[in-house]
């Protein structure tokens, strides 16, 4: 059975608590549940409270591109990135694909149907070698194949392999190639007299006799390209050998004149009935919502999936979509809609571990809520670790040390607590680093944007938020080097014009946060950006920015102004 898989998302445009936050809370909580399996009494009850799932997988993911900062720990505590995704909307590969093992296109119509009943399918994929699909072929194809009227010449048409006759009469082949193909010709049933059959016999036809030797011996003479002798007659040498040395081949079959005539259309391959153009297909990365109408309006019963590749990956029924289960979320570090992986109105937030106000993510059910106010949610993590007396790997410790030194700006911030401090040494004990030497590395690395794009500089370390009908995003990048923050102002002004109207939002600020003085650069994208500003700190603006003294959290000192103004 496929363990479930639970996914753990910081916010858009991630920074460096987002994501160590998901990783490290990922293990936990794979941890927690693998010991729940033991019946761990180490575990407290909120661990328990969790953990009712124990055949889930707890994977960390990504809404958005890393930065260099993260980029630089990820390295140096040697963590595979999260994998990224944009959308948490159900696609076709998170619901009931139904594995079908695939045909060839030369199966008889009773290999098929046969296969259609021992498995209960109704469509049967037929694939190429490579397994891309070329056709389909249902349980109606093959009753339509039965029920309507062909000529005597669908053998020839279809080029229907001996092997498939054989199968369908339970035959033996006496003569002839096993790999042979029926090419051209009628199927006939010799049981006139030899002159009436010398009259209608060509050659390359397909006869259908008994036991007498002068019609045997007269077909073979007319070149026929099959005998099939009924009821297990015998053959004897003389025909065999000069079948052999006409070209006919011969197939014995125990059934009489009559049965053979009614099965022979089953040896039929089933590429000469199955539908092969137009077909209505899906891929796995194919989102349900966008999807459905189609599978309504066609009415098939089946539909094919496809992987990215055009690999055949399985079946999927209008049924499927009964009762599908929603993609089951983790967030980390936020718990704004705003902010939240794209499709996350269709997913299911199941807990949300975060050091931020409440937001405006809404739950159907009650669900598990951990919010403290700390700096950083790395050492709520942290302190969840000590809780459930789990071991923390160096790697994570490392992760979570740097996450902690991101967000208090290695306790400089005014969000930094107590709490952060002990949590970061502890932790720096652990991955055996100092944290003043990690918070230097982590900040030369972030600092180091000369080669980024505007837009890359931009989305960084960017949010949105909403103040009653007025939306406002926020970007912010921290530096050690006053020179770098003059260069990327003078970059970032006419870039925020581009960032208001992408966004849709109202107004836009930046901040360029100096690590060393401990102040902010704001700039602003209009004049109605610059007037709340400077009511919210009561600053003039100059040279197309607010310096602000002593700030350097968006969260603690620059969105609670901010949103005082604008709610006025």
């Amino acid at each position: 059975m496929d363990k479930k898989h639970i996914y753990i998302f910081g916010h858009k445009n991630p920074d460096t608590d987002s994501i160590c936050s998901a990783i490290s809370y990922a293990y936990l909580k794979n941890q927690i549940a693998s010991r729940m399996k033991e019946n761990d009494p180490g575990l407290n009850a909120f661990a328990y409270a969790q953990e009712s799932q124990p055949d889930v997988v707890y994977s960390p993911r990504r809404a958005g591109q890393l930065n260099p900062e993260t980029e630089y720990l990820l390295k140096r505590f040697n963590t595979p990135s999260p994998v990224y995704i944009n959308d948490v909307r159900v696609q076709v590969g998170d619901i009931n694909v139904r594995k079908v093992d695939g045909v060839t296109e030369n199966i008889s119509l009773k290999q098929a149907w046969t296969i259609m009943r021992t498995v209960n399918i109704a469509t049967l994929p037929v694939l190429n070698k490579d397994r891309t699909l070329k056709g389909l072929i249902t349980i109606g194809d093959i009753a339509r194949s039965y029920m309507a009227v062909y000529d005597n010449t669908i053998l020839g048409k279809s080029h229907t392999p001996y092997a498939n006759i054989l199968d369908a009469l339970d035959g033996e082949l006496i003569t002839g190639d096993p790999k042979g193909i029926v090419q051209r010709g009628r199927v006939t049933i010799g049981t006139a007299t030899t002159e009436l059959i010398r009259e209608h016999i060509e050659p390359g036809d397909v006869i259908i006799l008994g036991n007498r030797y002068e019609t045997q011996l007269c077909a073979i003479e007319e070149h026929a390209s099959l005998l099939i002798v009924c009821e297990g007659s015998p053959i004897s040498r003389t025909i065999r050998k000069i079948a052999e040395q006409n070209g006919s081949a011969i197939i014995s079959t125990h059934f009489d004149t009559y049965t053979v005539a009614r099965l022979i259309n089953q040896s039929v391959p089933i590429s000469y009935f199955m539908k092969k153009d137009d077909l209505v297909t899906f891929k796995t990365t194919d989102f349900i919502a966008e999807i459905k109408g189609t599978m309504l309006q066609k009415r098939h019963r089946d539909f094919p999936v496809l992987t990215p590749k055009k690999k055949f990956a399985g079946m999927i029924s209008r049924r499927s979509l009964i009762n599908m289960p929603a993609k089951q979320i983790i967030l980390v570090d936020h718990n704004e809609i705003d902010q939240a992986v794209d499709g996350i109105h269709d997913a299911e937030v199941i807990e949300i571990v975060d050091h931020h106000k409440l937001g405006t993510v809404e739950t159907m059910k009650p669900i598990s809520v951990r919010n403290q106010p700390v700096g950083c949610t790395a050492t709520i993590i942290y302190e969840m670790f000590t809780e459930n007396n789990i071991e923390i790997p160096e790697n994570i410790a490392g992760l979570l040390c740097g996450a902690i030194i991101s967000d208090t700006l290695l306790y400089r911030s005014p969000t930094c607590t107590q709490e952060d401090k002990d949590a970061a040494e502890a932790l720096a004990q652990i991955a055996q680093v100092q944290t003043h030497e990690l918070a230097q590395a982590m900040f030369a690395a972030g600092s180091n944007l000369h080669s980024k794009s505007e837009e890359e500089i931009f989305y960084q370390d960017f949010k949105r938020f909403t103040a009653g009908t007025v939306t406002f995003g926020v970007g912010q990048i921290t530096s050690m080097a006053q020179e770098e923050l003059d260069e990327i102002k003078a970059r970032m002004i006419p870039y925020m014009h581009k960032a208001k109207k992408n966004h849709d939002v109202d107004m836009v600020f930046f901040m360029l946060t100096n690590i060393i003085n401990e102040s902010t650069q704001l700039l602003y994208s209009d004049e109605t950006a610059r007037e709340v500003a400077e009511a919210s700190f009561m600053v003039s603006a100059k040279d197309d920015q607010l310096f602000l003294s002593g700030v350097v959290s968006r969260k603690k000192q620059l969105i609670p102004r901010l949103m005082a103004t604008l709610q006025q």
